[in-house]
């Protein structure tokens, strides 16, 4: 079922034009000002004028804008002809639509862009790699707004770019591109979130992740995260458990199961330790990051966090602060998901502990003293570790835990309190100090 839609008030180029016109004639502005004029009450009483194509009059139409001479040239291509010079349209078209700030991306989708891409993504061979990974390029530049997204799902686009992505499973080319759109398409869109996994878009995740070969797949990190996103709040999801309403938090949770449940976890773990010096590593570990609420347990046990420590490590020697930031905060996430499940729980609490809980909790607050929530977790954790587990506080105690807690509570107001029920909690005396 489609969400219903806000109301905007729209007015088509040719409405606009005669208003601009109007002006003129009727008012005896001059160009300049006729069309400024329009411009402003329209947005007044308001109208949304993007995807309108303001110029001013005798001084080039709307047949002079260059996205429209783009689409109009993709328009009257004859099917038969090369596809070279199809490739070389869209990617002019790619790059004017990628111009956040030039409204391009708005006027393309106003004036058919989406129907249009659909149509001849759905003509082109994947053999004919150069003109599809153009296509797919100048697809997910048009897909910025709602409005573009179900014009997308109402024109088969996610069978369609799935069918390109099961062909073109080897190819890296299409695999970014193909992966891009599907980024861009579910971004604030929980319907088509539903529509790719329907068509086992997870399944594709994975071939892909675990594909042979070198080279970095970014656009598929960025898909795995908006997927696991739940940043389309405007209705309730469809699908529900008996009795209540399954909202979009709970939907990319059982998203996340999923992907757990088919090994995704584990691929990307794997991709995380060979991304150390690559350009990807800051997406691969957010979609890590992104999956960790639901399958912490899995990451660890497939070497997850001693690969997020080589990656902060390595982050470190590089300087690449946006890394180890990620990193960081994962760990924070993973320690916040065992302090939960040893809460009032001896028995989970000595399987943590027999596991390298308390050994993650000093490593990690030992090497990054500066990062605030990661220490905050570790104090958390290690009050649950401890509170009914009287054997866990001697090992830590005796492993250095409360000289890194104290340090953590003279240096962060933040973790203060955290730091001091921690300290009591392993029993020391002196605990407010």
């Amino acid at each position: 079922m489609s969400p219903p839609t806000n109301a905007v008030r729209t007015i088509s180029q040719e409405a606009f034009d005669e208003l601009v016109k109007e002006n003129m004639d009727d008012l005896g502005m001059d160009p300049a000002e006729s069309l400024q004029d329009a411009i402003e009450t329209l947005t007044l009483q308001g109208v949304d004028l993007s995807g309108i194509v303001t110029c001013v009059p005798g001084e080039g139409g709307v047949d002079d804008n260059p996205v429209i001479q783009c689409l109009n040239k993709l328009k009257a291509f004859p099917k038969d002809q090369n596809l070279d010079s199809v490739a070389r349209l869209f990617e002019n078209l790619a790059e004017l639509c990628s111009v956040q700030v030039s409204g391009n991306a708005a006027i393309a989708t106003k004036n058919g862009a989406v129907e249009l891409i659909c149509s001849l993504c759905s003509e082109i061979q994947i053999e004919q790699e150069k003109a599809l990974v153009s296509t797919l390029k100048a697809m997910s530049s048009v897909l910025h707004d709602l409005q573009s997204t179900e014009t997308f799902r109402a024109s088969g686009g996610p069978s369609i770019v799935v069918n390109i992505l099961n062909g073109g499973v080897q190819n890296l080319d299409i695999l970014n591109s193909g992966f891009a759109v599907v980024a861009a398409a579910v971004t604030g869109n929980e319907v088509l979130k539903d529509e790719f996994m329907e068509l086992k878009i997870d399944e594709l995740i994975l071939h892909a992740l675990n594909r042979p070969g070198e080279g970095s797949i970014q656009s598929l990190y960025d898909a795995i995260r908006v997927l696991l996103t739940p940043d389309d709040n405007r209705v309730l999801a469809s699908q529900c458990f008996p009795g209540k309403p399954l909202n979009a938090l709970n939907k990319v949770y059982g998203y996340a199961r999923k992907f757990a449940k088919i090994g995704i976890a584990e691929a990307l773990v794997a991709s995380l330790q060979t991304e150390l010096s690559s350009p990807s590593l800051v997406s691969a570990s957010i979609a890590l990051k992104a999956v960790a609420d639901e399958i912490c347990r899995s990451i660890a046990e497939n070497g997850g966090i001693d690969a997020l420590l080589r990656c902060i490590d390595d982050s470190g020697e590089q300087g690449n602060k946006s890394v180890a930031r990620v990193c960081c905060s994962l760990l924070s996430k993973v320690m916040s998901i065992i302090s939960i499940l040893s809460l009032r729980s001896p028995e989970r609490a000595a399987r943590a502990m027999e596991a390298g809980s308390g050994d993650l909790a000093i490593q990690a607050m030992q090497k990054f003293p500066a990062a605030q929530q990661m220490q905050k977790s570790a104090c958390l954790m290690i009050r649950n570790l401890v509170a009914r587990n009287p054997e866990n506080r001697t090992i830590l105690l005796n492993n250095g835990v409360e000289k890194h807690i104290r340090k953590t509570k003279q240096n962060h107001e933040f973790c203060r309190e955290a730091a001091t029920d921690a300290l009591r909690d392993l029993g020391l005396d002196d605990y407010n100090s």
